[in-house]
């Protein structure tokens, strides 16, 4: 029990620790933030329509003042548009120093908003100006940002505003000699206008917003997707450790056992029985060292008396002990890394590599070939045959569990917990078929990864 709860809590900080480099929050019910970059994008797109709005009431305001001659308070207006500028760079700051964007920031900027918007239309005529309906855009921003409780709080925040501004503004001074007739008729174009910009605005931001929202939902939906896998590799760690428990002790009467056959004459006097005792020797001895390799690899973390060693002489020693294992001498290695780099040999790392080239040996007996090369920071290694390659239904869920072309039970899980691993150490697994026959499976990790 104590190796499953160590297992859950080890897959539940990866889980967290990817989320955080992928910029969003951890699934549902692990008690983190929600997602900051959608936050953050939303956050910005709030700056955005706030300098258009800055941008829109200057120019009405020339208009109204320079056009029609109706005079306005130019001073307490520049005040109003002085702080929404202070806001923005407020909240520009905010961003630029990586502060968490939750609901409530949002809130806040919404609710500004509507504060500034109830100032300019107070000293404009308050409910008889035609704008009054921008107050629409920031209620719509509300209900697709905010919860059910904040976009409440809003509508009601608004609505007390508009019935602040029936019952008390600063009336407009009209020119002198317009009839009703003419005023109706200017009311009636600035309706028009107000319901074209709010059109356009609600169009133009509830769009990106949405597609803000959308990219989050993918996020998420991709780290719960992680999870699962995490929970399903727990499980496989923890039946793989309980049955290599299991294993020591009949494996170590079979080499006890052998071992008293070879000093047994009558047994010896036969070259082919002594062979015979030699191979299951061998054989015993290989599936103690697999057992071991995963009792290590579920009981040690990774940083625990660490090898060190360096790219070449890794592939090197991992190409030798394959090919010792397997008994196969097919496998061809290609080296184009340039400088060799010093770096902790991880188990992890080269089991994976087995796995691949255990699969691309099933499928191309007579050739396997491995590519080692550096692309900047980045350690990249192909390993190539000439098998039948990939059915694109293969390609297309490449890495989920018992995804295989073998038709054998249960199969399907090497690629699975390659793609998991590689993961783990910050990087890539990519497949695809070669067009005259064969596949490539590239794994590509970050140099940082594996250095000390």
């Amino acid at each position: 029990m104590t190796d499953w709860v160590a297992l859950r809590r080890k897959a539940r900080r990866t889980l967290i620790d990817t989320a955080r480099r992928l910029g969003a929050g951890p699934p549902a019910g692990f008690g983190e933030p929600d997602d900051q970059e959608g936050g953050r994008q939303n956050l910005l797109l709030l700056v955005q329509l706030r300098w258009i709005a800055v941008a829109g009431q200057i120019m009405t305001i020339a208009v109204v003042q320079g056009g029609l001659g109706i005079t306005l308070p130019l001073g307490p207006m520049a005040v109003v548009l002085v702080g929404l500028v202070l806001l923005n760079l407020v909240s520009v700051g905010w961003l630029a120093r990586g502060g968490s964007v939750t609901e409530g920031v949002l809130f806040v900027a919404l609710l500004l908003d509507v504060v500034a918007l109830t100032g300019q239309l107070y000293l404009s005529g308050g409910a008889t100006n035609p704008f009054t309906s921008l107050f629409l855009l920031q209620l719509t921003l509300a209900a697709v940002l905010l919860s059910s409780r904040a976009t409440l709080a809003l509508v009601a925040l608004t609505t007390a505003s508009l019935g602040l501004l029936m019952l008390a503004s600063r009336p407009l001074v009209l020119p002198m000699g317009d009839g009703e007739d003419e005023l109706f008729r200017l009311y009636l174009v600035g309706m028009l206008v107000g319901f074209v910009i709010d059109a356009a605005l609600i169009a133009v931001f509830v769009t990106r917003v949405s597609r803000n929202l959308r990219r989050q939902d993918a996020r998420l939906a991709d780290l719960r997707q992680r999870a699962a896998e995490e929970d399903h590799i727990v499980r496989m760690g923890l039946l793989a450790s309980g049955a290599a428990h299991e294993l020591g002790t009949p494996l170590s009467s079979l080499s006890v056992i052998l071992g008293d056959w070879r000093r047994m004459p009558e047994l010896t006097a036969s070259p082919d029985i002594a062979r015979e005792i030699e191979e299951m020797q061998e054989a015993v001895g290989r599936c103690k060292a697999i057992v071991t390799g995963i009792l290590l690899a579920a009981g040690a973390a990774r940083g625990e008396a660490p090898h060190l060693t360096t790219v070449r002489r890794f592939v090197a020693e991992l190409v030798g002990d394959w090919r010792r294992m397997r008994s196969c001498f097919s496998l061809q290695v290609r080296d184009e890394f340039g400088e060799d780099e010093e770096i902790v040999s991880d188990t992890a790392l080269k089991q994976v590599l087995f796995n691949v080239l255990d699969n691309a040996l099933d499928l191309s007996p007579n050739f396997v070939e491995l590519v080692l090369l550096r692309d900047g920071d980045t350690l990249r290694l192909s390993v190539t045959d000439r098998g039948p390659g990939f059915a694109p239904e293969m390609l297309a869920r490449l890495g989920q569990p018992y995804t295989s072309s073998k038709g054998r039970l249960g199969g399907g899980l090497g690629l699975f917990l390659v793609v998991n691993v590689v993961r783990k150490l910050g990087g890539t697994v990519e497949a695809r078929n070669r067009s005259y026959g064969g596949a490539v499976v590239t794994i590509s990790l970050p140099l940082s990864s594996l250095t000390v």
